[in-house]
């Protein structure tokens, strides 16, 4: 199978080494120099030679490192077990996110310290494909990092749609699967990698789209479907309705109260698969542990009791092809034909 050309494939990654002042490799970069920075080369780590041609591919479209991990584990899991190829492509490297001292002894940078963590839940997850977009990390809605030159939100999306174009050509999966309009809860990065991961979706078959990857040897690639990931947004409301008995603002909250449940309990979603997640609650807590410096593994008690309860599926709103009447899809590769080469029709 053809890779895409500016894409560096690293059997064995070093993913303790820092890479000093480029484009987003952490919070300590020299923000006067900022404006002179190039966006990083995308790439790419085989992780699970096994399934490296597993009739079925499943590309998941992400922003950050924990993203997969603290989303849709149970579904990656699921599928990587029952030999599908599960591909993450993951547009930033986290710089933006908080971490505490204890975290970032050994690494020079944030950057650094949660690719490595990334790569323990790959592990963990059992992915055989990992794909850094070689954007930055653009912070909250609002923050300064929005802007900076190298970060995703701040990037025209058919740059970041060309990007996933050739990772779609290359790896060839039949289902996609990325964030709703939303974003979840309204990060820009995660907005942005809707925008691109639809794009790129509805590029890959088209030959007269990014033809420059037709001419290096990449075929034009038409996933069968495409999933905007859900969650439960009742308990979201619930606890939109609750936290003022405890003085607590819904508008409000997080560690850096920047986030807005309110905002986020008025999007609608409608689920249209369902993925039986049960049997993976230790090995999605496992990869959750792996990113240890956003919070992840600390979760036990009464949380725990909760999220057994509450997460025994993974919702999916399915949008390519529009779903049919005919009830909830247990499988998001219903009705998916299996196989390699080009498909545009």
């Amino acid at each position: 199978m053809s890779q895409p050309s500016p894409t560096a494939i690293e059997r064995k990654p070093v993913v303790r080494a820092s890479t000093g002042n480029t484009a987003g490799d952490g919070r300590n970069e020299d923000r006067g120099d900022a404006r002179s920075v190039a966006v990083a080369p995308m790439v790419s780590h085989a992780l699970r030679e096994d399934l490296a041609d597993a009739p079925l591919r499943l590309l998941v479209s992400f922003a950050h490192p924990d993203d997969e991990s603290f989303g849709p584990a149970g579904t990656i899991i699921h599928y990587a077990r029952r030999g599908v190829a599960v591909h993450y492509a993951c547009g930033t490297r986290g710089e933006v996110g908080e971490a505490p001292a204890e975290f970032m002894v050994g690494y020079d940078t944030v950057a650094a310290m949660r690719t490595a963590e990334l790569m323990g839940a790959a592990e963990a997850l059992e992915l055989t494909g990992l794909h850094m977009l070689g954007y930055r990390d653009s912070g909250m809605e609002g923050s300064p990092d929005n802007a900076h030159p190298a970060a995703l939100a701040f990037a025209p999306v058919d740059a970041v749609a060309e990007r996933l174009t050739r990772l779609i050509r290359s790896i060839q999966p039949q289902v996609v699967v990325t964030f709703d309009p939303s974003g979840g809860y309204f990060h820009p990065d995660h907005i942005q990698m809707h925008h691109a991961t639809k794009a790129a979706f509805e590029a890959a078959g088209d030959p007269l789209r990014y033809p420059e990857q037709i001419a290096e040897g990449l075929s034009v690639w038409r996933p069968q479907k495409l999933y905007y990931a859900t969650f439960p947004r009742g308990l979201v409301r619930l606890a939109v309705m609750l936290m003022p008995w405890f003085g607590k603002d819904p508008s409000r909250v997080g560690a850096n109260e920047d986030i807005d449940l309110r905002r986020i309990a008025a999007v609608r979603q409608t689920p249209t698969a369902r993925v039986p997640v049960a049997a993976y609650y230790d090995a999605r807590r496992a990869a959750a542990a792996c990113h240890a410096s956003q919070g992840g593994g600390r979760r036990g008690g009464l949380m725990s009791l909760v999220s057994r309860l509450f997460f025994r599926h993974d919702g999916w709103e399915r949008v390519v092809p529009p779903p049919a009447n005919r009830g909830v899809e247990r499988d998001l590769f219903d009705g998916v034909l299996g196989g390699r080469g080009a498909a545009t029709s």
